[in-house]
């Protein structure tokens, strides 16, 4: 079953938050490891090349995924889940979005500063805005690295309210999102 149901998440679902999910995490890897590289690595070009393709990337999959669920349905809540989960699930699962757009505009800011496109894998380029405010680099990685570090806070906090529903709870929650 590819799209949602009332009861459960479909597969495009399902397939969209777990590489959201993975990519995240691992661009949070590769850019905590990056920081660290100086000129004479071989990976200093090499790895924000990667950082900033996956990046773009999952921009259009994160556009993607923001238009599959305004056309499609929305499960229904699992009877059990107050509505103070219920609203605090929307909160969280609206904080995810807004920082997710956060982190890939902040990061797209960054290289784009002096002019330069991003080419994503030499597949095609993400043109560049210029430098649209003073200091655009500087700022713009701030909120990127800060911003970061709360995307993954928020992410790992949502896995364990996951967790807590599986196996305290002993909801449907987690199942939905696997199976």
């Amino acid at each position: 079953m590819l799209k949602n149901t009332k009861q459960k998440f479909g597969l495009i679902t399902k397939l969209f938050h777990w590489l959201s999910a993975i990519t995240i995490f691992g661009l949070f890897a590769l850019g905590y490891w990056m920081v660290d590289l100086d000129y004479y690595s071989q990976w200093y070009q090499t790895a924000p090349h990667w950082h900033e393709s996956i990046g773009i990337l999952l921009l259009i999959a994160t556009i993607a995924r923001l238009v599959w669920r305004y056309i499609n349905i929305k499960p229904a809540a699992i009877d059990t889940h107050s509505m103070a989960v219920q609203r605090s699930s929307a909160i969280v699962h609206g904080i995810l979005y807004l920082m997710l757009v956060l982190m890939m505009f902040s990061g797209y800011l960054i290289p784009t500063a002096d002019e330069r496109v991003i080419s994503v894998f030499s597949w095609f380029d993400v043109p560049s805005l210029g430098q649209l405010f003073a200091n655009q680099e500087d700022v713009a990685g701030a909120i990127h690295k800060y911003g970061s570090y709360a995307i993954i806070a928020i992410a790992i906090l949502h896995a364990l309210g996951a967790l807590k529903h599986h196996f305290i709870d002993k909801d449907d929650t987690l199942k939905r999102m696997i199976k």
